[in-house]
């Protein structure tokens, strides 16, 4: 305690703004039973002089915070403030408007300074005190934007079912409160982002799993939310809610440019929604407008705000909705989960929004299109389509209840006109859940997809959605559905003629055009038409060749395709196209095979295996698998050794495919949805993938079929222990 004279005076020259003697004096009144009569007027004044600085961070976007770019909040900080603060929090007899103010100075102080966000998050008994703040609708708000800053920077997940009374409280909130928590639970149910480094490898996550076999904290978040009655339902309420267009909509982009690079986060954003229904309010009344309950709320503010925000405000809600949803259609109860969204019309709800606010007439053109990454920092209107994408993409991969995506008008037309087309299980049992009118979603996106330019990131995401409404067991109906709307064509023009050079999106064309043509002589016979001259075959193949691990799915179904049709040689349309196509000719020559077999093996190991590239190991599995059938397995295999001893590494490439296929065996045997994907997408029953497998990693030196066979001795088990590692 220094003397109130010395105090003043080095307060005057180290300009302190008087922050150690309003923090005393919110000390002395930290305590049980103290008077807080004065406390309301200190508080205002320091939220006053915070709220400038967070103000000044916002709009300078979020520069590293120092102690000479923010003096008052480091000094602050210095003189305990944040514990003083925290301390009156616990006061029983502070009123909402005490623990309004105390929070927005928090909030405040983490805007400016990351350090106190830590401080708070490494308190858990804090965090945990800050959801009971929730239940009031006056501290709502604030409570809510604080949590959502702590949540960010916490290094351990926090565990929602230490929240006292979680179903009560979620059950509490009214619409746009559910709305508001849905930006704390993104945060609390998805799996922390591993990064590049080798823990993304497959045989790094196999090993974290064998150490904790439990559910991660994410997964018991989200069991959690999960038995809170009603909560899903809600969420799709939330999703699938029409908005009102406001006046002054045309002007809307630009609007939307002007505010969302200051716009830090959407509970700022309902501060002004208040404050603008405030102003309205009163304005009709004569009154003056209340002030915001948002510290960063301002007069300038209050005259700019923009009708068309409204908008803006439901859009950014959206996001977060719809990414929890999204996340929980990927966990572990995602068969629940699925089946609760297809109940609750999840899809034609979004169906009924598509033109009039998911995709707009407009072109959002002097916004720059960011990669594939979710948490990029991109416009709310790009962030909404972007996560619209990635959620059909989750409802429709390996689910019956993916056909929701059309109309009941195209489901009748493809599958019950069609001999070809089994009617499939969806039709039957959920013709209620479809979407309604004459358009479903799926047509509605194909229609936005082919006016987007060939290398847009948005064509990364819709390719994606619609390859994933294909994946699984292949329907006859489904790809006609996309071929007579000159999908194929399409897809076409973007790998051949269109000079796209995105990596990615190009990833995302082969891999839809490889589920397109799956099976199908008509794609084939479109294809052919396609590329009838041998400058484009050639811009073709060039493409396929130049990276492998993102075309060679492309490449499997291919081979599927080319060895069904060579059974079918009693149908005079396959017999036709097999002779005319040359993408099915250059497949047929073994010598093509055994290129693109070294190459899938070459390009990668044990140690490098990634959910991004373990496709290029079944897919040289699955042309050794055919060769078995074929019985030309021993050919295959000693072919790939004269190419061992041709490159002069004797023993390195088959040594490598032996581990990993030692490798395919720990992983995929103990992994029932990847098992059946694998089937599924061949139509090669698991089992014989499985035989092929043993086969192969048989120990008798003296059998055809086993890889052992063909490594000379001193060459042996190179890597015998890198499954160890």
């Amino acid at each position: 305690m220094l003397p109130e004279a010395l105090l003043q005076d080095r307060d005057k020259q180290a300009k302190w703004h008087s922050i150690p003697e309003l923090l005393q004096k919110l000390h002395e009144s930290s305590h049980p039973n103290s008077d807080l009569s004065h406390t309301h007027s200190v508080l205002k004044e320091l939220s006053s002089l915070l709220s400038m600085e967070a103000m000044s961070f916002v709009t300078e976007d979020r520069k590293s915070a120092q102690e000479s770019t923010f003096p008052i909040t480091y000094t602050f900080d210095l003189f305990g403030g944040v514990d003083v603060i925290h301390s009156l929090c616990f006061v029983p007899a502070v009123n909402d408007d005490l623990v309004n103010d105390c929070l927005s100075v928090l909030y405040n102080c983490c805007i400016c300074t990351e350090g106190v966000t830590k401080s708070l998050a490494a308190r858990d008994y804090f965090v945990l005190f800050l959801f009971t703040l929730m239940t009031n609708k006056k501290t709502f708000l604030q409570t809510a934007t604080l949590i959502e800053d702590i949540l960010g920077v916490k290094k351990a997940m926090i565990q929602l079912e230490g929240v006292a009374n979680l179903s009560g409280l979620v059950q509490s909130f009214d619409q746009q409160q559910l709305a508001n928590f849905c930006r704390i639970l993104s945060v609390t149910v998805s799996e922390p982002d591993v990064g590049n480094d080798d823990k993304h490898t497959l045989l790094a996550k196999n090993a974290q799993q064998k150490q904790d076999s439990s559910l991660s904290r994410a997964e018991v978040n989200q069991v959690t939310l999960l038995n809170i009655p009603g909560f899903i339902e809600r969420l799709c309420k939330l999703a699938t809610r029409k908005v009102s267009e406001a006046t002054g909509a045309s002007n809307f982009l630009q609007e939307l440019e002007d505010w969302y690079t200051w716009l830090d986060n959407a509970l700022v954003l309902d501060a002004l929604m208040q404050m603008a229904t405030e102003e309205t309010e009163h304005t009709s009344t004569g009154q003056q407008p209340l002030s915001c309950s948002s510290s960063l709320a301002t007069s300038t503010l209050r005259h700019r705000l923009p009708q068309s925000m409204k908008i803006v405000h439901e859009i950014m809600y959206k996001v977060e909705v719809l990414y929890v949803l999204c996340v929980l259609l990927m966990g572990s109860h995602r068969n629940q989960v699925h089946k609760m969204l297809a109940e609750f019309r999840l899809i034609p709800g979004l169906n009924n929004l598509f033109d009039k606010l998911i995709w707009r007439k407009y072109t959002s053109s002097n916004h720059v299109v960011h990669g594939q990454n979710e948490n990029c920092d991109c416009s709310p209107e790009i962030s909404f389509k972007i996560q619209f994408l990635r959620l059909l993409q989750s409802f429709s991969d390996h689910h019956d209840a993916k056909e929701a995506l059309c109309s009941l008008k195209t489901q009748i037309k493809y599958y019950i006109v069609s001999p070809k087309c089994p009617l499939p299980v969806s039709l039957c049992s959920c013709r209620s859940l479809v979407c309604d009118g004459k358009k479903g979603l799926l047509t509605r996106l194909l229609t936005v997809m082919k006016k987007e330019p060939p290398d847009s990131s948005f064509r990364f995401w819709q390719a994606r959605a619609v390859e994933s409404f294909l994946r699984g067991v292949t329907s006859y109906a489904d790809q006609m559905f996309l071929l007579k709307r000159g999908l194929l064509e399409n897809m076409l023009f973007c790998i051949i003629d269109s000079g796209c050079k995105s990596k990615d999106v190009l990833q995302s064309y082969f891999d839809l055009l490889g589920e397109l043509m799956k099976f199908n002589i008509d794609a084939f016979k479109r294809f052919n038409m396609y590329v009838s001259t041998d400058n484009k075959f050639q811009t073709f193949m060039t493409q396929i060749n130049s990276s492998l691990v993102d075309s060679n799915m492309l490449v499997r179904c291919i081979i599927l395709s080319l060895d069904r049709f060579e059974t079918q040689t009693e149908d005079r349309k396959v017999v036709e196209v097999l002779s005319e196509c040359c993408l099915l000719s250059y497949l047929a020559q073994v010598e093509n095979r055994l290129s693109f077999l070294f190459r899938l093996v070459n390009i990668i190991n044990v140690q490098t295996l990634t959910q991004e590239n373990v496709s290029c190991l079944n897919t040289s599995l699955v042309v050794l698998m055919l060769a078995r059938r074929r019985g030309k397995l021993p050919f295959y295999l000693k072919a790939l050794r004269e190419k061992e001893h041709a490159e002069k590494y004797p023993g390195c490439l088959l040594n490598n495919f032996h581990n990993l296929l030692r490798f395919w065996q720990r992983h995929y045997l103990n992994r029932d949805k990847d098992s059946t994907c694998l089937e599924n997408s061949s139509c090669i029953p698991f089992s014989y993938w499985n035989e092929t497998v043993s086969v192969l990693l048989g120990s008798d030196r003296t059998s055809l079929c086993a890889i052992a066979s063909y490594i000379d001795e001193p060459f042996m088990d190179l890597d015998r222990d890198l499954l160890e590692c």
